[in-house]
């Protein structure tokens, strides 16, 4: 009696040699107990050396039609119309992840033969996210995603790869999605468009290499002053990139999407380190530091506690006092404008009490900071736009960063 496992072709010929022998074996005997004990020994040894190939998807589902009888209106419900069915058939459309998981569903064919991989399962569904509902034309045109023919219908597919660039384990992401207290965002905001933004930001960001490893003990209100100093170059803003990098904190420019009415963010990667994205949608000096200073002081004080790991800002909404008051978003507002111009100096400042330009000037030299800052505050305290227009640098963003 063979007994053990079969390891070589000579102990499998043996096996199928002794099972034709047992062929006519009565029930309940030893002989029964023989096959019976071959034939699993026979199994085992025919799934690791001689495993069949995972049918192709298509013709997968030919043979379930044939098995219950569908013709292909009956494949509407789960692929979406006869002209689909008809080109999924035919091989001339791809089958979209939302369509594997509906004929698994409904006509029983395994994952792993949707996805040609033995033990293959589907990506963790989302099911707060409605794919099709992202900025997919923007952010093709912009070289975000690839060019996918039927992009709306290959949404879910785009984006994962998409986000799974930025947080291979989906935490961060569900972060954006999340309502988040710290948001100063416009009533009008397309969620998914800031979401979109938000995740290239994290994309970008993580193909950075840094210097060190962010130390939050050693990146403190003090540091938001040294980077406001820094201001007073004309290349300012490429040192403070500089600067933050050699802390361990990405700033990454990228350009708004419509309907985001954006100006920064301040966000956590996976491994936790910060990253700040400004849009420059004005490309102004002086809404570049006040902006870069507020989402850093997002770093100082919030980002990271209380399970913090997003604020993204609308400054029109401070600007215009729209909005609920929000203690985290005036605590970084305080910071910041504490940061450039504190305010022992202004209160008393003729700057404050008589914007001419040429106090303006003097107050600017006298901090060392740019004289956009000053203006900047005097029209947002003044709420007066067109005050001191020649001095906010319009237009000398961009240009320092290639955007």
């Amino acid at each position: 009696m063979i007994n053990k496992l079969i390891k070589t072709e000579e102990d499998y010929s043996l096996v199928l040699s002794r099972i034709e022998d047992l062929m006519d074996a009565e029930a309940n005997t030893s002989e029964a107990e023989e096959l019976e004990l071959l034939a699993t020994l026979i199994e085992l040894y025919e799934d690791e050396h001689y495993a069949m190939d995972t049918p192709e998807p298509i013709d997968a589902i030919k043979f379930r039609m044939e098995q219950m009888g569908l013709n292909q209106q009956g494949l509407v419900p789960f692929i979406g119309s006869k002209s689909k069915v008809s080109e999924i058939l035919n091989k001339k459309r791809p089958l979209t992840l939302s369509m594997m998981r509906s004929l698994h569903q409904n006509l029983g064919i395994p994952a792993e033969v949707f996805l040609q991989k033995t033990g293959g399962t589907f990506p963790k569904a989302i099911p707060y996210i409605e794919w099709h509902l992202f900025p997919l034309k923007e952010m093709s045109k912009r070289g975000w995603i690839h060019p996918i023919k039927n992009l709306k219908d290959s949404a879910e597919e785009a984006m994962r790869l998409f986000i799974n660039n930025c947080c291979p384990n989906g935490e961060t992401i569900e972060a954006c999605f999340r309502e988040n207290s710290g948001n100063r965002t416009n009533a009008k905001t397309d969620s998914y468009a800031l979401n979109s933004w938000c995740i290239r930001i994290m994309a970008v960001a993580q193909k950075n290499t840094l210097q060190r490893k962010f130390d939050h003990a050693n990146f403190t209100p003090d540091s938001l002053k040294e980077i406001a100093k820094l201001s007073f170059f004309d290349e300012g803003p490429l040192l403070a990139q500089e600067f933050l990098e050699k802390h361990g904190i990405h700033l990454i420019i990228e350009r708004h999407l419509p309907k985001t009415y954006l100006d920064g963010a301040a966000l956590l990667l996976e491994d936790s380190t910060p990253v700040v994205g400004l849009t420059l949608r004005y490309n102004r000096i002086d809404n570049f530091w006040f902006c870069l200073l507020h989402e850093l002081a997002h770093i100082v004080l919030h980002l990271g506690k209380e399970n913090q790991k997003l604020f993204v800002d609308d400054m029109d909404i401070r600007a215009s006092g729209r909005g609920k008051q929000n203690d985290i978003e005036n605590e970084a507002d305080f910071l910041a404008t504490e940061s450039l111009i504190p305010n022992e100096v202004w209160s008393t400042s003729t700057a404050k009490s008589k914007p001419t330009k040429k106090n303006v000037l003097e107050l600017a030299e006298h901090l060392k900071i740019h004289p956009a800052c000053i203006a900047g505050k005097v029209r947002f305290e003044q709420n007066n736009f067109k005050l001191l227009s020649k001095l906010v640098g319009s237009g000398k963003i961009r240009t320092l960063f290639g955007a």
